[in-house]
């Protein structure tokens, strides 16, 4: 055995290819559950959020959540899937967490299928159903580090049983641990811009299971695979499938072969542990609800959804890029439209702001809960101050924290704290005087590799910073240091 996985991800042993498919499960963010009136929400007393309808009492009869089915087909036209018409079936199994003994899904008909996610790296992830289902009650195994078979007693609650889900099934179509994050990325970001559910990955609104097989490279075979269930972090599954990856190589490489079944992640050890022996479709019995109508949405319901899709965020990145002019990393946008400021910086460019330097002070500094008092005409200010050398930016940063708490214009708050940038003289005089008295780290510097170079830089400014109680410029002293080693430089 390859031993526990690191955080660090390596490649597999030349002659194997990694093929994985995910489900994620993901909670809708409906007010109500899926087939009754009880309030869908987070957090609250074990079993206070329950009715004779999700407790499965005699006599109970499901009716079904009309947002939900809108928030499902919204994110399937959002995944480019096909809306067919659905019903729902029957998924017969005996476990405390449904206490009527099945689980209101869709089998053979589901609302979403043969749909698409497109990674940022161009990777094409094939979607084979998005279907509708409800969630079931939350099982806690106490004692014997939690797991059922060690447990001295286990807690059900009931109030997540009937939130509505919608499961996403990709094809096997992921090569690498990152891609599948990628894909979960996407996807939460998708979610979040549609309104379709808040994807908290740490709440269980969101919960992924990854299905790992190998195979030889060049082979389109598909292996036997091991499914490993309720994966809560992204760091998570790219540890798990790349531990599990590693285990199927080893199985196969010294002549035996992985055995179909669920795999729990153990985040501690760094391994995935045997769960039960994966069932097949035939096991739950299947068969159609008779207490729910079949969903037949008209081609009018689906063109009204495609006609409210917002922009999703690809398209969201590709315009920010594109406003840069060359100037916003691929890495940012991501970023700020993740963060759904991608909005405040386009306006801000609208209005003249530098790209560059925009896409670069709300990226590093407003990363906030609250940012709802910068406007774009405020930030396009601010932005303006330091391009132009008013304020350093090392001030910026300050006004922007200023502008978080109080909405003050820039102008306002830079005269309040007596922000200005040093003058050019001023500045040369402070660091020659910081210089002379550092003179061993000075010759290191002019003498030293880059490497040593960037550091020593580093100290410099921060030496001048403290001098000139942070009205310097950490770029002009940069480029001070490195005129006065080299010459003038020609920026």
């Amino acid at each position: 055995m390859s031993g526990a996985a690191t955080g660090r991800e390596t490649a597999l042993d030349d002659g194997w290819e990694l093929v994985v498919g995910l489900e994620v499960h993901v909670e809708l963010s409906t007010a109500t559950k899926l087939f009754c009136a009880c309030a869908n929400r987070f957090g609250d007393e074990p079993n206070t959020n329950v009715c004779p309808v999700c407790l499965g009492l005699p006599g109970s009869l499901p009716v079904v959540n009309a947002a939900a089915v809108d928030f499902a087909m919204r994110l399937g036209r959002a995944l480019g899937c096909e809306v067919r018409p659905a019903v729902f079936a029957r998924k017969n199994y005996f476990y405390p967490d449904m206490p009527k003994d099945y689980q209101i899904s869709q089998y053979d008909q589901p609302t979403n299928i043969d749909g698409r996610l497109k990674l940022p790296d161009g990777h094409v992830v094939g979607i084979e159903r998005a279907h509708i289902e409800e969630d079931t009650g939350k099982t806690t195994h106490v004692g014997g580090g939690g797991r059922i078979h060690d447990a001295d007693y286990a807690l059900v609650d009931y109030n997540r049983a009937g939130v509505p889900l919608v499961e996403i099934v990709s094809r096997p179509d992921i090569r690498t641990a990152e891609q599948a994050r990628a894909f979960v990325r996407e996807l939460r970001a998708i979610l979040l811009s549609i309104g379709v559910s808040d994807a908290r990955m740490e709440e269980g609104s969101m919960r992924v299971d990854a299905n790992v097989s190998v195979r030889p490279t060049g082979s389109d075979e598909l292996r036997t695979r091991c499914e490993i269930k309720n994966l809560s972090s992204l760091r998570s599954l790219g540890r798990a499938i790349t531990f599990e990856a590693r285990r199927h190589v080893d199985l196969w490489s010294s002549g035996e072969r992985p055995r179909q079944e669920t795999r729990h992640w153990d985040e501690a050890g760094g391994r995935t542990t045997p769960g039960r022996s994966k069932e097949d479709a035939e096991d739950y019995r299947y068969f159609q609800d008779p207490d729910l109508v079949p969903l037949a949405p008209s081609a009018e319901t689906v063109a009204a959804i495609d006609a409210a899709l917002p922009p999703l965020p690809a398209a969201r990145r590709a315009e920010l890029v594109a406003a840069g002019a060359g100037a916003v990393p691929a890495s940012d946008a991501a970023l700020l439209v993740e963060r759904d400021q991608d909005g405040l910086v386009l306006a801000a460019i609208s209005a003249g702001a530098d790209p560059g330097l925009t896409v670069t002070r709300v990226a590093n500094d407003l990363a906030v809960e609250d940012w709802s008092k910068v406007t774009p005409d405020g930030l396009a200010s601010l932005v303006a101050l330091e391009a132009s050398g008013r304020v350093t930016a090392t001030q910026a940063k300050q006004i922007l924290a200023d502008i978080v708490e109080s909405g003050e214009t820039p102008e306002a708050i830079s005269e309040r704290r007596g922000f200005q940038a040093m003058a050019g003289h001023d500045l040369a005089v402070t660091v020659d005087q910081v210089i002379a008295s550092n003179p061993d780290e000075w010759r290191r510097f002019c003498s030293g590799d880059d490497a040593d170079r960037k550091k020593l830089a580093g100290f410099f400014i921060g030496q001048v910073m403290r001098a000139t109680k942070g009205r310097a410029d950490g770029a002009a002293v940069n480029r001070l240091l490195q005129q006065l080693t080299h010459g003038p430089t020609s920026d």
